[in-house]
Protein backbone atom coordinates (compact mmCIF):
# COMPACT_ATOMS: atom_id res chain seq x y z
CA UNK A 1 0.00 0.00 0.00
CA UNK A 2 1.38 3.36 -1.05
CA UNK A 3 0.39 6.64 0.54
CA UNK A 4 0.44 8.50 -2.78
CA UNK A 5 0.75 7.43 -6.41
CA UNK A 6 1.54 10.15 -8.95
CA UNK A 7 0.56 9.39 -12.55
CA UNK A 8 3.06 11.03 -14.88
CA UNK A 9 6.78 11.85 -14.65
CA UNK A 10 6.70 15.18 -16.43
CA UNK A 11 7.75 18.42 -14.82
CA UNK A 12 4.56 18.75 -12.75
CA UNK A 13 4.64 15.16 -11.49
CA UNK A 14 8.33 15.38 -10.65
CA UNK A 15 7.92 18.75 -8.92
CA UNK A 16 5.15 17.28 -6.78
CA UNK A 17 7.26 14.20 -6.04
CA UNK A 18 10.22 16.32 -4.97
CA UNK A 19 8.11 18.46 -2.63
CA UNK A 20 6.38 15.37 -1.19
CA UNK A 21 9.80 13.91 -0.39
CA UNK A 22 10.06 16.59 2.32
CA UNK A 23 7.51 14.51 4.28
CA UNK A 24 7.30 11.00 5.66
CA UNK A 25 5.20 9.23 3.05
CA UNK A 26 5.47 6.25 0.74
CA UNK A 27 5.29 7.84 -2.72
CA UNK A 28 5.40 6.23 -6.15
CA UNK A 29 5.60 7.92 -9.57
CA UNK A 30 4.17 5.79 -12.38
CA UNK A 31 5.22 6.62 -15.94
CA UNK A 32 4.32 4.79 -19.13
CA UNK A 33 7.50 5.94 -20.92
CA UNK A 34 11.02 4.68 -20.26
CA UNK A 35 12.25 7.84 -18.55
CA UNK A 36 11.18 11.10 -16.98
CA UNK A 37 10.48 14.10 -19.23
CA UNK A 38 9.17 12.18 -22.25
CA UNK A 39 5.98 14.14 -22.99
CA UNK A 40 5.08 17.84 -22.97
CA UNK A 41 7.97 18.60 -20.65
CA UNK A 42 10.60 17.66 -23.24
CA UNK A 43 9.22 19.68 -26.17
CA UNK A 44 8.37 23.26 -25.30
CA UNK A 45 9.72 26.81 -25.50
CA UNK A 46 11.96 26.42 -22.41
CA UNK A 47 10.69 29.80 -21.20
CA UNK A 48 10.14 30.95 -17.62
CA UNK A 49 7.33 33.43 -18.14
CA UNK A 50 7.27 36.55 -15.98
CA UNK A 51 3.50 36.22 -15.39
CA UNK A 52 1.91 39.23 -17.13
CA UNK A 53 -0.23 37.22 -19.56
CA UNK A 54 -2.48 34.93 -17.47
CA UNK A 55 -5.81 36.45 -16.43
CA UNK A 56 -5.65 38.32 -13.13
CA UNK A 57 -7.15 36.31 -10.30
CA UNK A 58 -6.66 32.97 -12.03
CA UNK A 59 -4.78 30.07 -10.49
CA UNK A 60 -2.62 30.09 -13.60
CA UNK A 61 -1.54 33.70 -12.93
CA UNK A 62 -0.77 33.11 -9.26
CA UNK A 63 1.27 29.96 -9.81
CA UNK A 64 3.11 31.46 -12.81
CA UNK A 65 4.37 34.44 -10.79
CA UNK A 66 5.20 32.29 -7.76
CA UNK A 67 6.93 29.63 -9.88
CA UNK A 68 8.98 32.24 -11.68
CA UNK A 69 10.10 33.73 -8.37
CA UNK A 70 11.13 30.31 -7.07
CA UNK A 71 13.04 29.20 -10.17
CA UNK A 72 16.38 30.90 -9.59
CA UNK A 73 16.83 29.59 -6.03
CA UNK A 74 15.68 26.14 -7.16
CA UNK A 75 18.24 26.13 -9.98
CA UNK A 76 21.00 26.71 -7.45
CA UNK A 77 19.69 24.04 -5.05
CA UNK A 78 19.33 21.40 -7.76
CA UNK A 79 22.06 22.53 -10.16
CA UNK A 80 20.21 22.95 -13.46
CA UNK A 81 20.63 25.63 -16.11
CA UNK A 82 18.51 28.77 -15.75
CA UNK A 83 19.04 32.37 -16.78
CA UNK A 84 16.97 35.48 -16.12
CA UNK A 85 17.46 37.12 -19.51
CA UNK A 86 14.26 39.22 -19.60
CA UNK A 87 11.51 39.22 -22.22
CA UNK A 88 10.03 41.70 -24.68
CA UNK A 89 6.46 41.65 -26.03
CA UNK A 90 6.78 43.53 -29.29
CA UNK A 91 3.99 45.80 -30.56
CA UNK A 92 4.08 46.10 -34.34
CA UNK A 93 1.31 48.66 -34.88
CA UNK A 94 0.30 51.84 -33.04
CA UNK A 95 -3.32 50.65 -33.11
CA UNK A 96 -2.29 47.78 -30.84
CA UNK A 97 -0.77 49.99 -28.14
CA UNK A 98 -3.94 49.89 -25.98
CA UNK A 99 -3.60 46.11 -25.91
CA UNK A 100 0.00 46.41 -24.79
CA UNK A 101 -1.11 48.77 -22.02
CA UNK A 102 -3.72 46.24 -20.87
CA UNK A 103 -1.07 43.54 -20.79
CA UNK A 104 1.11 45.79 -18.66
CA UNK A 105 -1.76 46.54 -16.27
CA UNK A 106 -2.61 42.84 -16.01
CA UNK A 107 1.00 42.04 -15.19
CA UNK A 108 1.15 44.72 -12.50
CA UNK A 109 -2.08 43.35 -11.00
CA UNK A 110 -0.56 39.86 -11.03
CA UNK A 111 2.42 41.11 -9.04
CA UNK A 112 5.06 40.96 -11.76
CA UNK A 113 7.99 43.15 -10.79
CA UNK A 114 9.84 45.65 -12.98
CA UNK A 115 7.39 45.77 -15.90
CA UNK A 116 7.83 48.70 -18.24
CA UNK A 117 6.51 49.80 -21.64
CA UNK A 118 9.49 50.95 -23.70
CA UNK A 119 9.40 53.03 -26.88
CA UNK A 120 10.94 52.01 -30.20
CA UNK A 121 14.29 53.63 -29.46
CA UNK A 122 14.71 51.84 -26.13
CA UNK A 123 13.42 48.59 -27.64
CA UNK A 124 16.11 48.63 -30.33
CA UNK A 125 18.77 49.41 -27.73
CA UNK A 126 17.69 46.30 -25.83
CA UNK A 127 17.31 44.13 -28.93
CA UNK A 128 18.87 45.54 -32.15
CA UNK A 129 17.53 42.77 -34.40
CA UNK A 130 13.87 43.49 -33.66
CA UNK A 131 12.11 44.63 -36.82
CA UNK A 132 12.51 48.32 -37.67
CA UNK A 133 8.74 48.82 -37.80
CA UNK A 134 8.18 47.86 -34.14
CA UNK A 135 6.67 50.79 -32.25
CA UNK A 136 6.98 49.69 -28.60
CA UNK A 137 7.33 46.69 -26.32
CA UNK A 138 6.47 45.44 -22.87
CA UNK A 139 9.78 44.86 -21.08
CA UNK A 140 9.72 42.18 -18.36
CA UNK A 141 13.14 41.87 -16.72
CA UNK A 142 12.04 38.88 -14.59
CA UNK A 143 11.41 36.68 -17.64
CA UNK A 144 13.84 33.80 -17.98
CA UNK A 145 14.97 30.72 -19.87
CA UNK A 146 15.62 27.24 -18.48
CA UNK A 147 16.65 23.77 -19.58
CA UNK A 148 13.37 21.81 -19.34
CA UNK A 149 15.18 18.47 -19.33
CA UNK A 150 17.60 19.65 -16.67
CA UNK A 151 14.79 20.96 -14.47
CA UNK A 152 12.65 17.82 -14.72
CA UNK A 153 15.54 15.39 -14.27
CA UNK A 154 16.88 17.37 -11.30
CA UNK A 155 13.49 17.29 -9.58
CA UNK A 156 13.16 13.55 -10.22
CA UNK A 157 16.68 12.69 -9.04
CA UNK A 158 16.25 14.71 -5.86
CA UNK A 159 12.88 13.07 -5.16
CA UNK A 160 14.39 9.63 -5.75
CA UNK A 161 17.34 10.37 -3.46
CA UNK A 162 14.84 11.31 -0.76
CA UNK A 163 12.92 8.05 -1.04
CA UNK A 164 10.34 8.48 -3.81
CA UNK A 165 9.98 5.38 -5.99
CA UNK A 166 9.66 5.48 -9.80
CA UNK A 167 8.23 2.83 -12.12
CA UNK A 168 8.80 3.32 -15.83
CA UNK A 169 7.32 1.43 -18.79
CA UNK A 170 4.15 1.14 -16.69
CA UNK A 171 0.99 2.45 -18.31
CA UNK A 172 -2.06 3.10 -16.12
CA UNK A 173 -5.12 1.43 -17.64
CA UNK A 174 -7.80 1.92 -14.98
CA UNK A 175 -8.72 3.36 -11.59
CA UNK A 176 -11.07 1.70 -9.10
CA UNK A 177 -12.13 3.22 -5.76
CA UNK A 178 -12.04 0.86 -2.79
CA UNK A 179 -13.37 1.55 0.70
CA UNK A 180 -10.42 3.63 1.89
CA UNK A 181 -7.99 3.63 -1.05
CA UNK A 182 -7.61 3.47 -4.82
CA UNK A 183 -6.70 0.48 -6.94
CA UNK A 184 -4.54 1.68 -9.83
CA UNK A 185 -4.64 -0.83 -12.66
CA UNK A 186 -1.52 -0.91 -14.82
CA UNK A 187 -0.22 -3.15 -17.56
CA UNK A 188 2.13 -4.57 -14.93
CA UNK A 189 -0.42 -5.26 -12.22
CA UNK A 190 -2.50 -3.43 -9.61
CA UNK A 191 -1.08 -0.79 -7.26
CA UNK A 192 -2.93 0.09 -4.04
CA UNK A 193 -2.67 3.66 -2.80
CA UNK A 194 -4.45 5.95 -0.37
CA UNK A 195 -4.26 8.97 -2.71
CA UNK A 196 -3.81 9.42 -6.46
CA UNK A 197 -2.31 12.52 -8.09
CA UNK A 198 -3.28 12.89 -11.74
CA UNK A 199 -0.40 14.66 -13.50
CA UNK A 200 -0.82 12.92 -16.83
CA UNK A 201 -0.52 15.86 -19.23
CA UNK A 202 -2.62 15.46 -22.37
CA UNK A 203 -4.16 12.33 -20.81
CA UNK A 204 -5.18 14.00 -17.55
CA UNK A 205 -8.81 14.34 -18.68
CA UNK A 206 -8.93 10.61 -19.47
CA UNK A 207 -8.07 9.69 -15.89
CA UNK A 208 -10.27 12.42 -14.38
CA UNK A 209 -13.23 11.24 -16.44
CA UNK A 210 -12.70 7.64 -15.28
CA UNK A 211 -13.48 8.64 -11.70
CA UNK A 212 -15.77 11.69 -11.91
CA UNK A 213 -19.23 12.39 -13.31
CA UNK A 214 -18.15 16.03 -13.82
CA UNK A 215 -16.17 15.72 -17.01
CA UNK A 216 -13.31 17.87 -18.23
CA UNK A 217 -11.91 18.06 -21.75
CA UNK A 218 -8.32 18.55 -22.87
CA UNK A 219 -7.37 19.27 -26.46
CA UNK A 220 -3.83 18.40 -27.57
CA UNK A 221 -2.46 21.64 -29.02
CA UNK A 222 0.54 21.03 -31.23
CA UNK A 223 3.39 23.51 -31.35
CA UNK A 224 6.07 23.32 -34.03
CA UNK A 225 9.57 24.61 -33.31
CA UNK A 226 12.86 25.19 -35.11
CA UNK A 227 16.21 25.17 -33.35
CA UNK A 228 19.09 27.19 -34.78
CA UNK A 229 22.79 26.41 -34.54
CA UNK A 230 24.87 27.89 -31.76
CA UNK A 231 26.91 29.80 -34.34
CA UNK A 232 24.03 32.32 -34.43
CA UNK A 233 23.30 32.05 -30.71
CA UNK A 234 23.77 35.77 -30.06
CA UNK A 235 21.21 36.88 -32.64
CA UNK A 236 18.84 37.83 -29.83
CA UNK A 237 19.68 37.98 -26.13
CA UNK A 238 16.16 38.42 -24.73
CA UNK A 239 13.01 36.39 -25.34
CA UNK A 240 11.10 38.22 -28.07
CA UNK A 241 7.34 37.66 -28.10
CA UNK A 242 4.63 39.11 -30.30
CA UNK A 243 1.49 40.54 -28.73
CA UNK A 244 -0.86 37.70 -27.76
CA UNK A 245 -3.61 36.68 -30.15
CA UNK A 246 -6.42 34.15 -30.16
CA UNK A 247 -4.07 31.19 -29.74
CA UNK A 248 -1.74 32.55 -27.10
CA UNK A 249 1.57 34.33 -27.32
CA UNK A 250 2.31 33.70 -30.98
CA UNK A 251 5.72 32.80 -32.32
CA UNK A 252 8.69 33.70 -30.16
CA UNK A 253 12.38 34.03 -30.91
CA UNK A 254 14.60 33.35 -27.93
CA UNK A 255 18.06 32.27 -26.88
CA UNK A 256 18.33 28.99 -25.02
CA UNK A 257 20.46 28.35 -21.96
CA UNK A 258 22.74 26.24 -24.16
CA UNK A 259 23.47 29.02 -26.67
CA UNK A 260 21.08 28.14 -29.50
CA UNK A 261 18.16 30.18 -30.82
CA UNK A 262 14.66 28.67 -30.65
CA UNK A 263 11.79 29.78 -32.90
CA UNK A 264 8.16 28.82 -32.29
CA UNK A 265 5.62 27.57 -31.45
CA UNK A 266 2.65 27.31 -33.73
CA UNK A 267 -0.70 26.52 -32.05
CA UNK A 268 -2.63 23.83 -33.91
CA UNK A 269 -5.43 21.93 -32.17
CA UNK A 270 -5.43 18.23 -33.04
CA UNK A 271 -7.19 15.07 -31.87
CA UNK A 272 -4.23 12.69 -31.75
CA UNK A 273 -2.69 12.72 -28.24
CA UNK A 274 0.51 11.31 -29.76
CA UNK A 275 0.57 13.68 -32.75
CA UNK A 276 3.93 15.31 -32.15
CA UNK A 277 5.05 15.21 -35.77
CA UNK A 278 6.07 18.42 -37.51
CA UNK A 279 4.47 19.49 -40.76
CA UNK A 280 5.74 21.60 -43.65
CA UNK A 281 2.77 23.92 -43.18
CA UNK A 282 3.49 24.37 -39.47
CA UNK A 283 7.19 25.06 -39.99
CA UNK A 284 6.39 27.46 -42.82
CA UNK A 285 3.93 29.30 -40.61
CA UNK A 286 6.36 29.79 -37.74
CA UNK A 287 9.09 31.01 -40.10
CA UNK A 288 6.74 33.58 -41.64
CA UNK A 289 5.45 34.77 -38.27
CA UNK A 290 8.85 34.99 -36.61
CA UNK A 291 10.16 37.32 -39.29
CA UNK A 292 7.42 39.82 -38.47
CA UNK A 293 9.08 40.64 -35.14
CA UNK A 294 12.76 39.90 -35.86
CA UNK A 295 14.56 40.99 -39.03
CA UNK A 296 17.05 38.90 -41.02
CA UNK A 297 16.40 35.82 -38.92
CA UNK A 298 19.03 33.25 -40.05
CA UNK A 299 16.68 30.35 -40.74
CA UNK A 300 19.32 28.71 -42.95
CA UNK A 301 21.03 27.80 -39.68
CA UNK A 302 18.22 25.50 -38.50
CA UNK A 303 19.72 22.25 -37.23
CA UNK A 304 16.50 20.50 -36.22
CA UNK A 305 12.75 20.93 -35.94
CA UNK A 306 10.37 19.28 -33.49
CA UNK A 307 6.84 19.54 -32.15
CA UNK A 308 5.34 19.30 -28.70
CA UNK A 309 1.80 18.94 -27.38
CA UNK A 310 0.22 21.27 -24.83
CA UNK A 311 -2.66 20.08 -22.66
CA UNK A 312 -5.21 22.78 -23.46
CA UNK A 313 -8.19 22.59 -21.11
CA UNK A 314 -11.40 24.14 -22.44
CA UNK A 315 -11.47 26.80 -19.73
CA UNK A 316 -7.77 27.66 -20.22
CA UNK A 317 -7.09 27.26 -16.51
CA UNK A 318 -5.07 24.95 -14.31
CA UNK A 319 -7.28 22.38 -12.56
CA UNK A 320 -5.59 21.51 -9.27
CA UNK A 321 -7.36 20.01 -6.28
CA UNK A 322 -9.31 17.07 -4.91
CA UNK A 323 -12.08 15.94 -7.26
CA UNK A 324 -15.41 16.69 -5.63
CA UNK A 325 -17.06 13.32 -6.33
CA UNK A 326 -13.84 11.24 -6.14
CA UNK A 327 -12.34 11.53 -2.65
CA UNK A 328 -8.55 11.10 -2.40
CA UNK A 329 -8.11 11.76 -6.13
CA UNK A 330 -6.12 14.95 -6.79
CA UNK A 331 -6.19 16.56 -10.22
CA UNK A 332 -3.20 18.39 -11.66
CA UNK A 333 -4.72 18.90 -15.09
CA UNK A 334 -4.75 21.45 -17.88
CA UNK A 335 -1.10 22.30 -17.23
CA UNK A 336 -0.29 24.10 -20.47
CA UNK A 337 1.85 27.23 -20.83
CA UNK A 338 2.91 28.67 -18.41
CA UNK A 339 3.10 25.19 -16.86
CA UNK A 340 6.89 24.89 -16.99
CA UNK A 341 7.24 28.28 -15.29
CA UNK A 342 4.64 27.32 -12.69
CA UNK A 343 6.05 23.87 -11.88
CA UNK A 344 7.94 24.83 -8.69
CA UNK A 345 4.80 26.44 -7.28
CA UNK A 346 2.56 23.57 -8.45
CA UNK A 347 4.81 21.13 -6.59
CA UNK A 348 4.54 23.11 -3.36
CA UNK A 349 0.77 23.60 -3.68
CA UNK A 350 -0.06 19.92 -4.22
CA UNK A 351 2.42 18.65 -1.64
CA UNK A 352 1.11 20.99 1.04
CA UNK A 353 -2.45 20.02 0.15
CA UNK A 354 -1.62 16.35 0.69
CA UNK A 355 0.42 17.11 3.81
CA UNK A 356 -2.60 18.79 5.38
CA UNK A 357 -5.11 16.14 4.26
CA UNK A 358 -2.97 13.22 5.37
CA UNK A 359 -1.28 14.78 8.40
CA UNK A 360 2.19 14.06 7.02
CA UNK A 361 5.18 14.65 9.28
CA UNK A 362 8.38 16.21 8.01
CA UNK A 363 11.12 13.94 6.68
CA UNK A 364 14.06 14.50 9.04
CA UNK A 365 16.48 13.06 6.47
CA UNK A 366 15.39 15.30 3.58
CA UNK A 367 18.29 16.50 1.43
CA UNK A 368 17.32 19.60 -0.53
CA UNK A 369 20.32 19.83 -2.83
CA UNK A 370 21.57 17.87 -5.79
CA UNK A 371 24.67 18.11 -7.97
CA UNK A 372 24.38 17.78 -11.72
CA UNK A 373 26.71 16.08 -14.16
CA UNK A 374 30.29 17.36 -14.12
CA UNK A 375 31.10 19.25 -17.35
CA UNK A 376 34.84 19.24 -18.14
CA UNK A 377 34.26 21.95 -20.76
CA UNK A 378 33.34 24.33 -17.92
CA UNK A 379 36.60 23.74 -16.04
CA UNK A 380 39.88 25.58 -16.42
CA UNK A 381 42.62 23.86 -18.43
CA UNK A 382 44.47 22.93 -15.25
CA UNK A 383 41.34 21.51 -13.60
CA UNK A 384 40.43 19.58 -16.73
CA UNK A 385 43.87 18.03 -17.03
CA UNK A 386 43.79 17.02 -13.38
CA UNK A 387 40.35 15.43 -13.83
CA UNK A 388 41.49 13.49 -16.92
CA UNK A 389 44.57 12.28 -15.09
CA UNK A 390 42.35 10.82 -12.34
CA UNK A 391 39.54 9.62 -14.63
CA UNK A 392 40.69 9.15 -18.24
CA UNK A 393 37.10 8.77 -19.53
CA UNK A 394 36.75 12.53 -19.22
CA UNK A 395 39.42 12.91 -21.87
CA UNK A 396 37.55 10.80 -24.44
CA UNK A 397 35.28 13.05 -26.53
CA UNK A 398 32.19 11.15 -27.73
CA UNK A 399 30.02 14.01 -29.07
CA UNK A 400 32.22 16.45 -30.96
CA UNK A 401 29.50 19.02 -31.65
CA UNK A 402 28.77 19.53 -27.94
CA UNK A 403 32.17 18.31 -26.65
CA UNK A 404 30.57 15.64 -24.43
CA UNK A 405 32.95 13.12 -22.93
CA UNK A 406 32.64 9.45 -22.08
CA UNK A 407 32.92 10.41 -18.41
CA UNK A 408 29.78 12.54 -18.64
CA UNK A 409 27.88 9.74 -20.37
CA UNK A 410 28.97 7.26 -17.70
CA UNK A 411 27.72 9.67 -15.04
CA UNK A 412 24.39 10.01 -16.87
CA UNK A 413 23.99 6.23 -16.92
CA UNK A 414 24.97 5.49 -13.32
CA UNK A 415 23.49 8.44 -11.43
CA UNK A 416 20.02 8.18 -9.79
CA UNK A 417 17.37 7.22 -12.38
CA UNK A 418 20.15 6.82 -14.92
CA UNK A 419 19.79 6.94 -18.70
CA UNK A 420 18.91 3.72 -20.49
CA UNK A 421 18.43 5.02 -24.04
CA UNK A 422 20.14 7.35 -26.49
CA UNK A 423 17.57 10.06 -25.80
CA UNK A 424 18.05 9.55 -22.07
CA UNK A 425 21.75 10.26 -22.51
CA UNK A 426 20.99 13.18 -24.79
CA UNK A 427 18.64 14.87 -22.33
CA UNK A 428 21.20 14.55 -19.53
CA UNK A 429 24.42 15.41 -21.39
CA UNK A 430 23.43 17.02 -24.75
CA UNK A 431 25.28 14.27 -26.63
CA UNK A 432 23.49 14.32 -29.99
CA UNK A 433 21.98 17.80 -29.70
CA UNK A 434 24.58 19.58 -31.79
CA UNK A 435 24.82 20.49 -35.45
CA UNK A 436 25.11 16.93 -36.76
CA UNK A 437 22.15 15.80 -34.60
CA UNK A 438 23.79 12.59 -33.34
CA UNK A 439 25.09 11.54 -36.76
CA UNK A 440 28.58 11.09 -35.35
CA UNK A 441 28.15 10.08 -31.71
CA UNK A 442 25.19 7.66 -31.80
CA UNK A 443 27.19 4.45 -32.51
CA UNK A 444 29.69 5.16 -29.74
CA UNK A 445 26.98 6.14 -27.25
CA UNK A 446 25.15 2.93 -28.17
CA UNK A 447 28.28 0.93 -27.40
CA UNK A 448 28.71 2.61 -24.01
CA UNK A 449 25.06 2.06 -23.03
CA UNK A 450 25.21 -1.63 -23.99
CA UNK A 451 28.49 -2.13 -22.15
CA UNK A 452 27.38 -0.42 -18.96
CA UNK A 453 23.94 -2.08 -18.81
CA UNK A 454 25.39 -5.47 -19.78
CA UNK A 455 23.06 -6.07 -22.73
CA UNK A 456 23.53 -6.54 -26.50
CA UNK A 457 23.56 -3.34 -28.56
CA UNK A 458 20.41 -4.60 -30.28
CA UNK A 459 18.55 -4.13 -26.98
CA UNK A 460 19.40 -0.42 -26.68
CA UNK A 461 16.69 1.93 -27.94
CA UNK A 462 16.54 5.50 -29.08
CA UNK A 463 13.69 6.38 -26.72
CA UNK A 464 12.30 3.21 -25.18
CA UNK A 465 9.60 0.90 -26.46
CA UNK A 466 10.26 -0.49 -29.93
CA UNK A 467 12.61 2.32 -31.03
CA UNK A 468 15.58 0.02 -31.57
CA UNK A 469 18.38 1.18 -33.82
CA UNK A 470 19.83 -2.25 -34.55
CA UNK A 471 17.20 -4.56 -36.01
CA UNK A 472 17.06 -7.78 -38.00
CA UNK A 473 19.14 -10.91 -37.77
CA UNK A 474 22.83 -11.31 -38.40
CA UNK A 475 24.07 -13.83 -40.95
CA UNK A 476 25.46 -15.95 -38.13
CA UNK A 477 21.99 -16.47 -36.70
CA UNK A 478 20.37 -17.53 -39.98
Amino acid sequence: MYDIVIIGAGVSGCAIARELSRYQAKVLVVERAEDVCCGTSKANSAIVHAGYDAAHGSLMARLNVEGSRRMEALSKELDFEYKRNGSLVVCLDKEDLPGLQKLYENGVANGVEGLEIVDAERLHELEPNVTDTAVAALWAPTGGIVCPFGLTIALAENAYTNGVEFRFNTEVTGLTPAEDHWEVQTENGVIDTKYVVNAAGVYADVFHNMVSAKKIHITPRRGDYCLLDRSVGGFVTHTVFQQPGKYGKGVLVSPTVHGNIIVGPTAIDIEDREGNNTTAAGLGELTEKAQKSVKNLPMRQVITSFAGLRAHEDGHEFIIGEVEDAPRFIDCAGIESPGLSSAPAIGVMVAEMLRDKMGLAENPNFVGTRKGILRPSELSLEERNELIHKEPAYGNIICRCEMVTEGEILDAIHRPLGAKSLDGVKRRTRAGMGRCQAGFCSPRTLEILAREWGVPQSEITKSGGHSKLIVGESKDSL
